[in-house]
């Protein structure tokens, strides 16, 4: 396999929709790999070990979000993921984003849509730093940009490569507040997009990084404004 392009597994269970997305990420460079049911694309993520992973949430055998779950939770796997969820569900966006997929996009969608989603997630999560960054820390948390490794004390952080992301931006805006629309523009590279997709994922961080989740000392709600992020005294 040509390790030299991008790996994108593709997991969806109907034909036309799997067949024309992988044509369209071959046409433009990417390795591709289909898989159509839940079991499948889970053996497949755990053989093939892509660069990134197009999920469906409606799937036989095993759901995407039982998919995703099961690659962050059982496996620890940081792979970017993007989940296909229907449009109209706003519950499964959100289920999907707490499952720990680092993107959605919505059905029908267009895929050239999708293929920028996915060169945005493996740019991000791909990036080289500039020399100038070092490890960013505070108090317990460190986090090496260039490894892209976070750790609490001596013990990894399995985190997300948005959750990552959106942890390196903190670190670095210390004591600024900035609004779930700032986020989307500047963490996730969106002009616009659904607010619930930072709710979640600052939701899903605080439980990694916080003493008590429900009750941050360090990424904190500044209410009608957004979210700051406190470093330890």
């Amino acid at each position: 396999m040509d390790t030299a392009r991008p790996h994108v597994l593709v997991v969806e269970d109907e034909l036309a929709v799997r067949d024309v997305v992988r044509r369209y990420l071959e046409q433009e460079d990417y390795q591709v790999s289909v898989a159509d049911d839940g079991p499948s694309g889970l053996a497949a993520a755990r053989e093939l070990r892509p660069d990134l992973i197009v999920l469906d949430v409606m799937l036989p055998g095993l759901s995407g979000l039982e998919v995703c779950e099961q690659l962050r939770t059982t496996d620890g796997s940081s792979v970017p993921i993007i989940m296909l969820t229907a449009l109209s569900e706003t519950d499964d966006r959100i289920a999907g984003l707490t499952s720990g997929a680092d993107d959605y996009v919505a059905k029908p969608f267009s895929v050239k849509e999708l293929t920028l989603r996915i060169g945005s997630v493996l740019r991000r999560a791909h990036t080289v730093p500039s020399p100038i960054d070092g490890v960013l820390t505070d108090g317990d948390l460190s986090l090496n940009p260039a490894s892209r490794e976070a750790r609490q004390g001596d013990e990894p952080l399995a985190l997300t490569s948005r959750e990552f992301d959106l942890l390196q931006f903190f670190l670095r805006h210390p004591h600024e507040v900035f609004s779930r629309d700032e986020l989307l523009k500047q963490v996730w590279g969106w002009e616009f997009g659904d607010h619930s997709t930072v709710t979640v994922h600052v939701k899903r961080l605080r439980h990694k990084v916080e003493d008590v989740p429900a009750d941050p000392r360090r990424l904190v709600t500044v209410y009608g404004l957004g979210y700051r992020w406190d470093p330890a005294p």
